[in-house]
């Protein structure tokens, strides 16, 4: 007997703006208990697919049908501001329409089951990170959902933070289906893969582990254009006999008039290629002009120990040039170090007067929501560049047109980490501040970021727990915040 389907999407077409469609007549079917990776390039519309299934957005056309309605946890990429100044548990009530009695057991089971420890009362927005990501996942486990979404849950996360999070998933017994850039992480678990084209909209469906999807996709491809090739060839040598026969009258001219009814029908039948997942152009970080000395100093850094901060004297300097990677686990302060070096608020640690901070965060809240992306860029363009220089740049960042006409608060979670480093390229910094940079980035565009990284003449302070990414990038010395104090 087949296992039942839970989930099916029946040619549904979903559009945000008239006759822009996100999805074009998507059809897929996911049964009862199966873990499915949705996969597409940044902007393809796979958040929006996790939107129409727990009925946020309504289809266009088609149909969405849940067998025996099912209940629906999600574990969103990113804390939702409003949620950020309540308690733990004030948090957790949020994912009830009546506060349960039993919501401190509750929160207790699943908090040990993301191997998370915090207080209760503990506000969210003073957590780090890493410990917000097990925290969205605890929010969708509180609710014991028949089909969990899981958008991007590796990030933030640390190798044990991971290591714990494919534990559960693989011994998790209900449907899951997951967004990730993480292509180790995906091919750990799941069993099979809805393709989503961003080009056509639409969706394939594909039994196998990540990699085999991946390469199975790619073979197809080489097909696709092989066959197209043969194709066009004949396509060309029957309208150059079409132009000769035209000329010659009589039988000749309706011999013309069949082989330019045969050719029109080659061309119908040339394959729709699909383009797979583009990779960013390479690109360059301009070094801050006239740059010398000390460009950053850090003599006093704070950590977290048993949920207390604790002050460490330590005696680092970087220079042009330099590199320091910044490790620990979740909760240690890594970014909070980072974010108090920018922002200029902590004592003993500081960036020397006059230097140009190229800051990428993790959540990208330095980005102004409200403007559009085209705005943002516009704000930080150099001198001399005009137009064509700041489109030219957005293109091989993958910013089209299109999407440099959106508020930043439009763009996927990938596009607005595209959009972080064009801005870079803008500044022309004298240091880089990369909180998780590696965050949403689709894994193709990572040794494209790794080969510019090395090539920057500036100072950079790295925090990653992308331990394949860190491995491309050089990093002269590494302060690690959990063998302090």
């Amino acid at each position: 007997m087949a296992e039942e389907v839970i989930l099916r999407f029946d040619e549904v077409t979903f559009e945000y703006l008239p006759k822009k469609p996100v999805l074009k007549e998507a059809s897929f079917s996911v049964r009862r208990g199966a873990k499915i990776t949705l996969m597409g390039q940044n902007g393809a519309g796979k958040s929006t697919i996790f939107s129409l299934i727990k009925g946020e957005a309504q289809a266009k056309s088609g149909k969405i049908s849940l067998t025996n309605n099912p209940s629906i946890g999600a574990a969103r990429q990113t804390m939702a501001r409003e949620h950020l100044p309540l308690s733990i548990e004030d948090y957790f009530a949020t994912a009830f329409k009546d506060r349960p009695a039993n919501l401190r057991s509750r929160i207790s089971k699943v908090l040990e089951a993301v191997n998370l420890e915090t207080p209760f009362e503990k506000i969210v927005g003073e957590l780090s990170g890493g410990q917000q990501a097990r925290l969205l996942l605890a929010y969708a486990l509180v609710q014991d959902p028949d089909i969990l979404l899981l958008d991007e849950p590796t990030n933030n996360l640390d190798k044990e933070g991971i290591d714990h999070l494919l534990t559960f998933l693989i011994m998790y017994d209900k449907t899951v289906l997951v967004i990730s850039h993480d292509a180790d992480f995906l091919n750990c678990f799941t069993e099979g893969v809805i393709y989503l084209d961003v080009f056509t909209h639409q969706t394939e469906m594909y039994v196998g582990d990540y990699y085999s999807v991946v390469e199975e996709i790619g073979k197809r491809i080489e097909r696709e254009i092989k066959k197209n090739a043969q194709l066009e060839k004949k396509i060309i040598d029957r309208k150059e006999k079409v132009n000769f026969f035209a000329h010659k009258g009589g039988k000749m001219r309706k011999l013309a008039q069949k082989m330019k009814e045969e050719t029109e029908e080659l061309e119908e039948n040339m394959v729709d290629v699909r383009r797979e997942d583009k990779t960013i152009r390479a690109f360059k970080i301009p070094v801050q002009e006239d740059l010398s000395g000390e460009i950053v100093r850090l003599d006093k850094v704070r950590v977290i120990k048993k949920h207390e901060p604790v002050f460490c004297e330590i005696n680092k300097a970087l220079t042009r040039r330099t590199r320091l990677l910044v490790t620990g686990p979740n909760g240690i302060g890594k970014s909070t170090l980072l974010r108090a070096l920018v922002n200029g608020t902590q004592e003993g640690i500081s960036i020397s007067k006059g230097v140009k901070v190229g800051y990428y965060s993790q959540d990208f809240s330095n980005l102004p929501y409200d403007q559009t992306a085209y705005q943002v860029l516009a704000t930080d363009l150099v001198e001399g560049a005009g137009e064509q220089e700041l489109r030219s740049l957005a293109a091989g960042f993958l910013l089209t047109g299109e999407v440099l006409a959106l508020p930043v608060a439009a763009l996927s979670e990938g596009q607005k980490g595209l959009l972080a480093f064009a801005r870079l390229v803008m500044l022309k910094p004298g240091v880089l501040i990369l909180d998780e940079p590696t965050n949403h980035i689709n894994f193709r565009h990572l040794p494209v970021i790794a080969e510019a990284l090395n090539n920057y003449e500036g100072a950079i302070i790295m925090v990653s727990h992308m331990s394949e990414f860190v491995s491309q990038v050089r990093m002269d010395e590494e302060l690690d915040l959990g063998k302090l104090a």
